[in-house]
């Protein structure tokens, strides 16, 4: 018996349920560029790095807002059930999970991509870059 096969694995309704719910909460890079490269966007991609992380290079197509600064207010602009997709510096930043906190809290449908800038450039995608004050404003 490995470390692998030393717990079993779950049952297969166990299993599925957990997976499918994953899904509920997070997507990837690929599927990201995917539907960005579409030109059928139906969610907002949130860049929540600091100023200077975003004009050094973001992901195209990115709104840049910083997770402490996730407030009704900003994000009025937007339809009530508008999906929003987070995303911070990659897998060791918790600054996704913070800014969907944020949006959940105010009722937002969200989800995060935990790659983050990493995991898009892993994958072989380009950056943008920008002014240092560019992003949103309320």
């Amino acid at each position: 018996m490995s470390l692998v096969t030393e717990v079993a694995a779950a049952p297969q309704a166990l299993a599925l349920a957990h997976f499918e719910s994953l899904l509920q909460f997070e997507t990837d890079c690929w599927d990201v560029h995917h539907t960005l490269s579409s030109g059928h966007a139906d969610f907002v991609l949130l860049d929540v790095r600091g100023a200077d992380q975003f004009a050094a290079g973001h992901i195209p197509g990115a709104t840049h807002l910083q997770h402490g600064k996730i407030i009704g207010s900003r994000l009025a602009h937007y339809a009530e059930d508008t999906l929003f997709v987070t995303y911070c510096a990659g897998p060791h930043c918790n600054g996704a999970a913070r800014a969907a906190i944020r949006l959940a809290r105010l009722g937002r449908p969200v989800k995060i991509m935990p790659g983050g800038i990493t995991g898009w450039i892993a994958e072989g995608f380009a950056l943008k870059t920008a002014p240092a004050d560019a992003g949103m404003h309320a």
